[in-house]
């Protein structure tokens, strides 16, 4: 199965993290199909980046975002 989850980059106890559409059988940091944005919590104010037309795409092609991907996509507008 295709997910759209959080790769994690970034520093000890200064995560930040790259939105990424990789095979469910993957690591987490490991690897992944296409990158389609990054979220940085810690910055102020929280840096959201997510290509739209790409995160639609994936989805429309049957990719399932987790549950913290999916809180973000609604947070940006581009999941109901």
């Amino acid at each position: 199965m295709v997910k759209i989850r959080l790769k994690r980059i970034g520093a000890k106890k200064a995560p930040a993290y790259r939105l990424v559409v990789a095979d469910s059988r993957y690591p987490r940091n490991g690897k992944f199909i296409e990158e389609i944005g990054y979220y940085s919590p810690i910055s102020e104010p929280v840096q959201l980046s997510i290509d739209a037309e790409k995160a639609k795409d994936w989805i429309s092609k049957g990719a399932q975002p987790t549950e913290t991907v999916k809180a973000l996509l609604k947070k940006s507008g581009i999941v109901d």
